[in-house]
């Protein structure tokens, strides 16, 4: 029992550091999942639901293609035109309230309203089956927009165009 002695205080610091570890890992909100805006690059975190916002779309597209990585998926090449068709749609989107078609040139089209932010606009499609399947689809390229309209129900309305 004398080696037991001496385990005893050794083994007491090591389960409080395990301890405030356990606890730190909960309260930064699940982190690591890539939901905390803390550890998100600036543009990601910023808000897009007021006048003359501006979206880093090479960070938003570098979120997306983080995400496509660890599903095995390779990375999507921004494309300035698609920007540009997707700040199209995203305009009509705003403007009107109703979502638009998926034109047919495009691989897919992934939407959403409502989000400030362009992290809170990926997890949200992210988290849902269909949309997270659109996110790894055998896409090349891709375009990002996002409009506010403060009279419209949502405010900020996103699309995300993907093409081969």
């Amino acid at each position: 029992m004398p080696a037991l002695r001496h385990i005893k205080p050794a083994i007491l610091p090591l389960a409080a550091l395990l301890a405030a570890l356990t606890i730190s890992a909960c309260s930064m909100g699940g982190m690591a999942g890539g939901s905390s805006a803390a550890a998100l690059a600036p543009g990601l975190s910023a808000r897009m639901d007021q006048p003359g916002a501006s979206l880093d779309r090479a960070q938003a597209i570098a979120m997306i293609n983080a995400y496509r990585a660890t599903q095995g998926r390779p990375a999507l090449t921004p494309d300035a035109g698609l920007d540009g068709t997707a700040q199209a749609l995203a305009d009509q989107y705003a403007r009107t309230g109703t979502p638009p078609q998926t034109p047919q040139d495009l691989a897919g089209m992934k939407l959403s309203a409502g989000y400030a932010t362009f992290a809170e606009t990926f997890s949200g499609w992210r988290n849902n089956p269909a949309d997270a399947a659109g996110l790894t689809s055998s896409a090349t390229r891709a375009g990002i927009a996002v409009n506010y309209n403060g009279s419209s129900t949502y405010g900020t309305h996103w699309v995300l165009v993907l093409a081969q």
